[in-house]
């Protein structure tokens, strides 16, 4: 390949190494998903919700990515952490100025009545990633409790992207709609978990989080993530046709080849833009169906 070849990729690449590792795409996942269950209710998404949302997983995202802890505790940094290395200062400053952002919409949107649901959602995403309980001798996050992590990020995910629409639309959380709905995003968030955890096996393995990987090996981990995404996939909210829940099933299937397909070996690209682009698929396919 001729060098100017390779300065022409070059530029491509750098930039979507922005956007995946300063968590873009993730915060942009955050308001898909979020999106798509407005669409299953046959609402647009408020524009400050969807930036809220953008801007409160850009902060907790880039919070974490920055923590000094984490490196300390890691033998082996990737590709992706190593790039976070290099710009731990600009990541701290579009954390801050993103929390910022938050904040305000948070405040003009009208959510302040609620801050106590949005609170403990905000406290469980902190206290994920803050050294806060001491074990054996050493300050552990929530996320190096033993088989606890997969599960906080579920709950997390799913009350974002389905309990705070209801809450705008004024339904109920106990709706079966809204029950339906938010089981079905649960399970299928912990599928995505599952990858992530795979991901970062051997990294686990040496900071000591006893994750499903780590404890029941990688073909166990794999079956499990197919009985969530099964489990994910039989969870049709009521008033779905046939037709429409023929079409929902695709981004299920893909997390199946995804998941099925995960190693620690494959490129950081595979991780952060295949698994995480499986939520943009999700609001497609919403936005096909509605």
């Amino acid at each position: 390949m001729l060098p100017g070849t390779l300065r022409e990729l070059s530029g491509p690449k750098r930039a979507l190494d922005v956007v995946l590792y300063s968590s873009g795409l993730v915060a942009a996942a955050a308001t898909a998903l979020t999106g798509a269950t407005f669409l299953f209710w046959h609402a647009p998404i408020p524009a400050r919700l969807g930036a809220l949302i953008f801007a409160a997983t850009l902060f907790l995202y880039n919070l974490d990515s920055v923590l000094p802890y984490k490196y300390r505790q890691q033998a082996v940094l990737s590709a992706r952490k190593r790039w976070v290395l290099r710009h731990r200062r600009g990541l701290l400053a579009l954390a801050l100025g993103s929390l910022a952002v938050a904040v305000v919409l948070f405040v003009v949107d009208g959510w302040w009545h609620l801050r106590l649901f949005w609170g403990h959602l905000a406290a469980i995403s902190l206290l994920y990633s803050l050294p806060v309980v001491r074990r054996r001798g050493h300050w552990r996050a929530l996320r190096d409790l033993p088989l606890l992590k997969m599960f906080l990020i579920a709950y997390v995910w799913s009350a974002v992207t389905v309990w705070v629409p209801a809450l705008r639309l004024g339904k109920a959380l106990d709706e079966p709609a809204v029950l339906v709905l938010f089981a079905r995003r649960f399970f299928f968030i912990l599928n995505l978990a599952l990858i992530f955890d795979i991901r970062d096996f051997t990294k686990d393995q040496l900071s000591g989080t006893r994750t499903f990987p780590g404890l029941f090996g990688l073909r166990a981990t794999k079956v499990l993530g197919l009985i969530f995404l099964a489990v994910s996939a039989v969870l049709v909210p009521p008033g779905v046709s046939a037709a429409h829940g023929w079409v929902l099933l695709l981004p299920t299937l893909l997390a199946g080849v995804i998941l099925w397909f995960a190693d620690e070996t494959r490129p950081e690209y595979y991780f952060a833009l295949l698994a995480d682009g499986l939520m943009l698929v999700q609001f497609a396919v919403a936005y096909w169906v509605a």
